[in-house]
């Protein structure tokens, strides 16, 4: 090939070449967010961790173009530690930022726990909220051990450090202990959803006892702000 069309072919290359580059420069301009945004974080499911969920808040409270956040949250709920985590991670967030809160077809107990840090409430007519409550399940399997002959032994040091055992009935001392624990987290609970929804504690507590209720009578009562969706 003479040198005059191996330049003329080697200027069409970088030509394209360029012009590929100009254009997945513009498309990529015009695809990223530009001005104010929302940012969008999702509690789904069994509250069992807070970590990803406390990142995701942390990140969009200091980033200063996200103007407000929406919740939105289909949990029923799940571990005590986690879910106080995470509803004093939106506290913070909402002394910066607006805060609303979309409930999906669930969101009670810790998930209603920590929608009422929110701004402002939403649930569909049918999403099932409140719940308010706190509960602890232990099951004693004492009976089925001894019909296959199994025992079981326990060595400990301090007295209520086998306290919920499955291998024995608990005594009297070990049951007001534990109810003793199950309502000082129930009384954190009435005190922070009276705090944030504004609300008398004692009007909170004749709506909890574990009661659940629709989207629509959760308006009726207070707990939520209004009916609508994500």
């Amino acid at each position: 090939m003479p040198w005059s069309r191996k330049k003329k072919a080697l200027v069409v290359v970088l030509s394209l070449i360029v012009l590929i580059f100009c254009v997945s420069l513009v498309s990529g301009i015009a695809h990223r967010p530009s001005g104010d945004q929302i940012g969008v974080v999702e509690i789904e499911g069994l509250i069992s961790a807070s970590k990803e969920t406390m990142e995701d808040i942390i990140r969009f409270k200091e980033d200063s173009s996200i103007k407000g956040v929406i919740l939105r949250i289909n949990s029923p709920g799940g571990g005590v530690g986690p879910t106080q985590e995470i509803f004093r991670e939106v506290i913070k967030l909402k002394d910066k930022k607006k805060v609303y809160v979309s409930m999906g077809s669930t969101c009670a107990s810790g998930g209603y726990y920590i929608a009422s840090a929110g701004e402002k409430l939403y649930a569909n007519p049918s999403t099932i909220t409140g719940s308010i409550g706190v509960i602890m399940q232990l099951m004693i399997v004492e009976d089925v051990l001894k019909k296959i002959g199994l025992k079981s032994n326990t060595i400990k040091a301090g007295e209520f450090k086998d306290a919920g055992s499955p291998f024995r009935e608990m005594t009297p001392t070990e049951k007001e202990y534990l109810d003793g624990i199950v309502h000082s987290i129930y009384e954190q609970f009435i005190k922070d959803v009276s705090a944030t929804r504004k609300m008398d504690p004692e009007r909170v507590k004749e709506l909890a006892e574990g009661r659940i209720y629709t989207g629509n009578k959760a308006k009726d009562l207070g707990l939520i702000d209004n009916i609508g969706d994500f």
